[in-house]
């Protein structure tokens, strides 16, 4: 059987590898130089390629596609993912958040296993495919024929790296739907201008939320201010869980740990220590410096006033702002900036269990050309194996 993989990502060069091993000839197809050029960046570099959880913590942590992707991940977990590594070489070693790294911290070097298990693949870079179509039970790819076709193709975040979103115009001149593309694991956007003079500023152990009608979605952890918004692993967790929401303002909790009652404690304890000092210096226990001022100004309390001049009603408006600190939604980053893409082939024309296509026989999808994603942690690379094995497991 010959069989084409359009493109060279994490799902392609693993399904090659797999559909190498059973015998058959395999050629991928990319428009890039090199192959992996997106595993590159993951992980800053240093490429988080799974999570060491059981399958109902994974799913937990898949945003859309939870119910479809049971099965690939019943067939080939994160151990099996791991094991399948280590058996071709690669050291690993697992961190916070049960996060798999290389143990080199170099992301090159995932690509250079898959690589190595892709003994026998034929690779055809600097290849953008532009034609595919099927005629007698066999497909055409810019001319070539091939028995099967595997689109791996990525989805449209970080374009630089090929991901530019062509894979979505194959499928759907075969006569797929696709899903609305949105960015995922991306910055957001505010209105507020103050946030470029707070750019960098980075806030541990707080919490994020945001009401959507009757629901509120809340993310504790770390994030940091941006020029124009925020940022950080609960912004970008948050992103994806609103993209398809109306979100009309984020709200940040300074100190989730306290109670509003416990906070006007803690606040009293400092006022009673420090009634001569300016409350701007007092505050400096509860906050970043470079919060103080703005936090102040939107309790309408100056910042240079001694603390025991704060009256209660002023005392009660900046536990409020500590509470609850309203930045104003404006929208997410450009999907360019986005980690991962939400959107892409609808699943309800995929068999969960092959990840061929119902209406094209000998069609396969593998990776973020399909409408899955999933929060950080290693989840989306881990999603890419996952329906790759699939693939591989029905040749």
């Amino acid at each position: 059987m010959k069989v084409a993989i359009i493109g060279a990502g994490a799902a392609g060069l693993m399904a090659a590898a797999q559909i190498v091993s059973k015998g058959h000839e395999t050629i991928v197809f990319d428009g890039n130089e090199k192959c992996g050029k997106k595993i590159y960046i993951t992980g800053k570099g240093r490429c988080n390629f799974t999570n060491l959880c059981d399958n109902q913590t994974f799913l937990d942590n898949v945003i859309r596609g939870r119910k479809f992707m049971q099965s690939a991940l019943a067939n080939f977990s994160p151990y099996d993912t791991v094991d399948y590594f280590e058996s071709w070489g690669l050291k690993t070693k697992v961190e916070r958040g049960n996060r798999v790294f290389p143990f080199s911290d170099k992301a090159s070097n995932v690509t250079a296993t898959l690589l190595k298990a892709c003994q026998g693949v034929k690779f055809n870079l600097n290849h953008k495919v532009s034609s595919i179509f099927k005629r007698d039970n066999q497909f055409s790819v810019d001319g070539e024929i091939f028995d099967r076709v595997v689109l791996a193709t990525g989805g449209k975040s970080y374009s630089a790296t090929g991901s530019d979103g062509s894979g979505y115009n194959l499928a759907s001149r075969f006569g797929h739907k696709i899903v609305d593309l949105v960015p995922a694991l991306v910055p957001i956007e505010v209105e507020e201008k103050f946030v470029a003079d707070l750019q960098g500023l980075s806030l541990k152990n707080v919490l994020l939320s945001c009401n959507l009608g009757n629901k509120k979605i809340a993310e504790f952890g770390e994030m940091l201010f941006t020029d124009k918004g925020v940022s950080g692993p609960i912004v970008l967790s948050m992103s994806s869980r609103i993209n398809r929401e109306k979100c009309k303002s984020l709200n940040i909790d300074f100190k989730p740990a306290l109670s509003m009652e416990k906070l006007e404690a803690r606040l009293l304890r400092e006022f009673d220590a420090n009634k001569n000092k300016q409350i701007k210096t007092v505050m400096t226990s509860l906050l970043p410096s470079r919060l103080i001022g703005i936090v102040l100004q939107r309790a309408n309390v100056e910042s240079d006033r001694p603390v025991q001049s704060i009256t209660v009603k002023e005392r009660k408006s900046i536990l409020s702002q500590l509470k609850c600190f309203t930045l104003t939604f404006k929208k997410l980053y450009p999907i360019d900036s986005a980690i991962v893409t939400s959107g892409g082939v609808a699943l309800e024309q995929v068999n969960p269990k092959t990840m061929e296509s119902k209406i094209v026989d000998g069609l396969y999808f593998a990776g973020e050309i399909l409408d899955i994603d999933a929060l950080t942690g290693g989840f989306n690379l881990q999603i890419a194996f996952s329906t790759a094995n699939a693939v591989a497991e029905n040749f």
